[in-house]
């Protein structure tokens, strides 16, 4: 276990910033990241996982350590229902496929996702009508400052859209070591979300099976979004936002074309996307920070990007979004 300083940053995020921690290492269990905090404790820590919800805007001053705690282990079942208990420096697209190939449903729909298993109950992570809270059982958590660990339930979490305790006034103050699932023997299929009937009709699926809603949605992923390891990026660097219904008919009017998902608590949620590519951002580029050509929600870098690049265009769309539609449009992206 070794200490690295003035270390770059570059290979551990997505977005592929050349920054420094002024202090770099991992940890895979407890104990190691126990010492580790003990060694640093007087500088601020950031615990990172796959680095692919993250864009650095500066050198991080303090302590990255990044979680590297593996393992999958089914921890018990009961006539419904398989309880899978999972580290949290797993690749969370390796669980996905792990979970197919058991037959344990729940997690087909979130497919491709990148990013590792603890970044997903921070983030609520979710897809073609599929969230995180929609599998999730508890999950295991070390305070950074007490160094103990506490075991948070789904009602603990306050999971809301892409949004956590963790995200908020838990905020830096634990590392996830591990998450553990509910999932299902007996799938139930959602498939009306997006393009996934029509994919499967593409694919020539007879049989409805989670492992083809899984391949429908690897398949619309790929054709949408692009792959950070040929362009850098970090996803959906927006979030879709909420209004009321009375917003909602106020801009249908003077945007008959818009699109809105209607939600079960009687607001209206509303495509961030369609509304950057209306602003005109869809394939903007300006040095080597740009809008994906493909999908608007999508910032990337080119090449040498600096974060504060891509943060100053982000901010532009922010402002444009706003000045056209009167929406104000959240970051999903964790600035550092």
């Amino acid at each position: 276990m070794q200490i690295h300083e003035n270390f770059s940053l570059l290979p551990f995020n997505t977005f592929r910033i050349d920054v420094k921690a002024r202090y770099f290492s991992t940890f895979s269990n407890i104990d190691e990241l126990s010492e580790l905090i003990g060694q640093k404790s007087r500088l601020t820590t950031l615990i990172l996982g796959g680095g692919s919800n993250i864009l650095f805007t500066k050198d991080y001053a303090g302590v990255v350590l990044k979680n590297e705690i593996k393992g999958i282990e089914l921890q018990h079942e009961d006539a419904d229902h398989v309880y899978v208990k999972v580290g949290a420096g797993e690749n969370w697209h390796h669980f996905v496929l792990h979970c197919i190939n058991h037959n344990w449903a729940g997690v087909e729909n979130l497919s491709l996702i990148p990013g590792n298993v603890g970044a997903s109950p921070i983030q609520n992570i979710g897809a073609y009508g599929v969230e995180l809270d929609d599998v999730f059982w508890s999950l295991e958590a070390f305070h950074l400052s007490e160094r103990k660990i506490h075991t948070f339930t789904a009602t603990d979490c306050e999971f809301g859209y892409r949004d956590s305790v963790f995200k908020n006034q838990f905020k830096n103050e634990f590392a996830i070591l591990s998450v553990t699932f509910q999932l299902k023997k007996k799938p139930i299929y959602h498939i009306s979300y997006g393009a996934i009937t029509e994919e499967l009709e593409k694919m020539g699926v007879k049989d409805l099976s989670i492992k083809a809603v899984s391949q429908a949605v690897i398949n619309i992923r790929s054709s949408k979004l692009p792959d950070p390891q040929k362009i850098a990026n970090a996803g959906s660097f927006f979030k879709n936002p909420e209004v009321t219904v009375s917003k909602y008919e106020e801009l249908k009017s003077a945007f008959p074309n818009i699109v809105a998902y209607p939600l079960a608590k009687g607001n209206v949620k509303l495509a961030a996307g369609w509304m950057i590519e209306q602003a005109g951002w869809k394939g903007y580029r300006k040095g080597d920070a740009g809008c994906h050509a493909k999908q608007a929600l999508v910032l990337v870098n080119y090449g040498n990007a600096t974060g504060k690049e891509i943060y100053d265009l982000s901010e532009e769309i922010l402002q444009s979004v706003k000045n056209k539609f009167g929406v104000a449009l959240e970051r999903e992206v964790n600035i550092i």
